[in-house]
């Protein structure tokens, strides 16, 4: 499974496939023009034998989106386990949601680290700082709206 937003992203879920890491490859948050073979053409692959086992999933538009779409889409594959491609410092808030949408599947999270994101010594960057200052308000917002609908549930 791969959230859109970074082209490291998608390589990434296309080499899983390509190595057998996976059974199918869902692509969550796609814009709505775009097919598979128009998405493998930008990851510079040729389409062929994994063309017929990538999924498009067109509507979600945030992180909270890409969990329920995938969610659906899930259920409906009868799996039972997820390897969730992201970039590394999106990861801890995609798993908050994708465990939130689907508590019964296991996650295994696969981080791409973007090489324009500089983590070692992120607060020397101000791209960078915004970024992961940025990311972990979206992180805490996330935690709270998953924390108090789990009370008003329970």
């Amino acid at each position: 499974m791969v959230l859109t937003g970074g082209s490291e992203r998608l390589v990434t879920g296309l080499e899983l496939l390509a190595g057998g890491q996976a059974q199918k490859l869902f692509v969550s948050g796609v814009y709505h023009t775009v097919d598979v073979s128009e998405l493998l053409k930008l990851s510079r692959l040729a389409p062929g034998e994994l063309e017929c086992c990538i999924v498009l999933g067109y509507a979600a538009d945030n992180t909270a989106g890409n969990a329920a779409e995938t969610a659906d889409w899930m259920r409906s594959e009868h799996f039972s386990s997820l390897r969730l491609v992201t970039a590394n410092y999106h990861m801890r808030r995609s798993l908050l949601e994708f465990h939130d949408a689907l508590p019964e599947v296991t996650l295994v999270p696969h981080p791409v680290v973007p090489a324009s994101v500089r983590v070692a010594d992120w607060w020397q960057f101000r791209g960078t700082t915004a970024l992961i200052v940025n990311e972990y308000d979206k992180y805490l917002l996330a935690l709270a709206r998953v924390s108090l609908l789990s009370l008003l549930n329970s």
